[in-house]
């Protein structure tokens, strides 16, 4: 399973495209599938990043526990699926597009902030990204709580 670590700041150019990260790249499939699912995040201000591969499997996991012929999961069904794109790095510049209307979602100016988070990564508005940060006190309180 592919471990996405670390933290890469970009520059968004006037087509939504960013550089992707050499380091998430490097450690992708070896049979050359770089597709790439990207969505909102349901909690919080951000938009995640699947491989292909991964996709897959989370979403095949979430409809396993959905009843097509029950109104509400078919209702929760097409939102989950609702603004998703697949993505692929070019080969030239490793840039990605991301379509514009997920980047005005989670209101990003100029630069992004890409983070590994272990199965996923996700791109926060830069600004966003630093004032989201959890205090020390605070994320030791909750490590605690969950943890403890």
């Amino acid at each position: 399973m592919i471990k996405f670590i670390g933290e890469y700041t970009a520059k968004v150019d006037d087509k939504g495209r960013l550089i992707f990260p050499s380091a998430f790249k490097s450690v992708m499939s070896s049979d050359g599938d770089f597709r790439l699912v990207i969505k909102k995040e349901l909690f919080s201000n951000c938009l995640e990043v699947y491989t292909y591969e991964e996709w897959a499997r989370e979403s095949e996991q979430v409809k396993s526990r959905l009843n097509f012929f029950n109104r509400e999961h078919s209702r929760f069904w097409r939102e989950y699926m609702r603004d998703r794109a697949i993505v692929e790095p070019d080969e030239k510049l490793g840039r990605i597009t991301v379509p514009k209307r997920l980047l005005e979602q989670i209101g990003v100016g100029r630069e992004v902030v890409f983070t590994g988070n272990d199965h996923k990564i996700e791109i926060w508005a830069k600004e966003t990204y630093e004032s989201d940060k959890l205090r020390e006190s605070d994320y030791l309180a909750l490590a605690e709580k969950i943890l403890g």
